[in-house]
């Protein structure tokens, strides 16, 4: 397999994963810009969608979107305990939390980064973000993980979208539970080394 990333960009989430399964996964970085990845390749030949990560298969198919890549990756190690088995409520419950992050956070994110976007449309998004910063927050009141005492890969999802206030001058000093969360899921080995890998931190 091969994952197709750019370093901090919500490829970050299946890299997470990768490492955290010890799944051996080839790696190719994106230039995002121009659309050509390290080997040379035209990115828009292997994921016309044009953004990361996709997942390049064995059998030569191609895998995109995140919330699905996470899940795979997972399901090919089952012992890992990065999703739970298929069927169960918590599998679902981890699919809610999935999609909360990609319909609630993540698109969220696209205004505050795109240079064009006018400033009353940045606070207007900014606000939007408060209120699922709190939600958030709430609900890891008293857990370690959004799922309680197990990361999942939902975290490596929440963690991804969220570390991306550094960049958009969000604070998390209104937000306790979830900074504790974040510093938490940051000293994870598996998490730190990913980190490192893409250069993210020293």
């Amino acid at each position: 397999m091969k994952l197709y990333y750019s370093p901090g960009a919500c490829s970050l989430s299946p890299h997470i994963v990768v490492s955290e399964t010890g799944t051996n996964v080839e790696l190719e970085k994106v230039n995002l810009a121009e659309h050509k990845t390290a080997s040379g390749q035209d990115y828009m030949t292997i994921n016309p969608k044009g953004y990361v990560p996709a997942l390049g298969l064995d059998d030569g198919s191609v895998l995109t979107e995140g919330p699905a890549i996470v899940q795979y990756l997972a399901d090919q190690k089952p012992g890992s305990g990065l999703i739970p088995p298929a069927g169960s409520i918590d599998r679902y419950r981890v699919q809610e939390w999935l999609n909360f992050i990609g319909t609630e956070l993540h698109k969220n994110f696209g205004a505050l980064f795109n240079k064009a976007t006018p400033d009353a449309v940045k606070e207007t998004t900014k606000a939007n973000i408060a209120k699922r910063l709190t939600y958030l927050n709430e609900k890891l009141a008293g857990k370690q993980y959004l799922m309680g005492s197990n990361f999942t890969v939902a975290d490596a999802y929440a963690f991804t979208i969220v570390n991306w206030t550094n960049f958009v001058g969000i604070d998390l000093k209104p937000y306790p539970n979830l900074a504790a969360y974040m510093a938490r899921v940051a000293a994870r080995p598996k998490v730190l080394e990913t980190l490192k890998s893409e250069g993210l931190v020293k």
